[in-house]
């Protein structure tokens, strides 16, 4: 394998962002795999490409998309004015499942929030992706709070 590269997503990138989003059973269930792409996320891709503290990555490996990842930078009053990179959205091809990938991918996350000043950083995982609480406990993270979620739609 060749050393993955990382980069903002493009426009072409999001049918393989779609296609990762929903290769496991939670995503299965929440994402829309049809064709033509749901016009809902080129709606929040370009959302997101238009907004400063929002970056929508990549990794890729010998030209193809192999992983994804989303970076908010999130300012705040609270910790005096301290700076947060909150990450989501954490895939990677099944093909390159247990490659080491996934580690690159947040280190470089987590450079990337170093370089935007952010003092901490913070992720969301569902409860029961017990394999991805693992994965995070073993780059650092701490359990350190209870995260609530209310669905408007």
């Amino acid at each position: 394998m060749s050393e993955p590269i990382f980069r903002p997503a493009r426009r072409d990138d999001i049918r393989a962002i779609v296609d990762m989003l929903a290769d496991d059973t939670l995503g299965q269930a929440r994402e829309d795999v049809s064709e033509p792409l749901n016009p809902a996320y080129l709606d929040a891709f370009d959302a997101i490409e238009a907004n400063p503290n929002e970056l929508l990555a990549v990794a890729e490996v010998d030209g193809t998309v192999v992983g994804c990842l989303q970076l908010t930078f999130l300012p705040g009053l609270a910790r005096k004015g301290l700076w947060r990179g909150q990450i989501e959205g954490v895939r990677v091809a099944s093909s390159m499942r247990g490659s080491g990938l996934g580690r690159k991918m947040m280190v470089w996350a987590l450079e990337e929030c170093r370089k935007r000043k952010c003092g901490l950083v913070q992720l969301t995982s569902d409860k029961s992706r017990t394999d991805a609480h693992r994965f995070y406990e073993n780059l650092g993270f701490e359990l350190s709070h209870v995260g609530m979620k209310i669905m408007l739609e």
